[in-house]
């Protein structure tokens, strides 16, 4: 093999390194509280807003705090740098991603609100079918 090709493969092996290892550092998978803390990646939590716990929202500081029970019970209290989202005291589970300041904190930079089955396609408002209709 001649040089050029050797070095070809060399920076497209190193490209391939660094694109690998920044899209890995981003993408942390699904954790509870304590992964997440241990990890220091990003992290994906699933779990449920506690309602006995009020969120708050300050306006001056764009800070939405709220309370978090993971699926293995684990409560810490999350902040997000922006306004409550629209439904989440609807929703049946919060998806939160961001990372773990600490034992107590998690800082979220998105949150998925998951709300109950209302979506149903052939389900009225009154729990009776939609008559749909089809074209000719």
């Amino acid at each position: 093999m001649n040089t050029k090709t050797i070095a070809g493969v060399v920076l497209l092996a190193l490209f391939g390194f660094l694109l690998f290892r920044s899209f890995g550092a981003q993408v942390g998978g699904y954790m509870d509280f304590e992964e997440a803390e241990r990890s220091g990646a990003n992290a994906h939590v699933v779990g449920m807003w506690v309602e006995d716990v009020p969120f708050t929202y300050d306006r001056d500081a764009n800070l939405f705090q709220f309370v978090m029970e993971d699926e293995n019970g684990q409560r810490r209290t999350v902040r997000y740098n922006a306004p409550k989202p629209p439904n989440f005291e609807d929703a049946d589970q919060v998806v939160i991603e961001g990372y773990a300041v600490d034992a107590r904190t998690f800082e979220a930079q998105h949150i998925l609100v998951k709300c109950p089955s209302k979506y149903n396609d052939l389900q009225g408002l009154e729990g009776t079918p939609v008559e749909t209709t089809s074209a000719p």
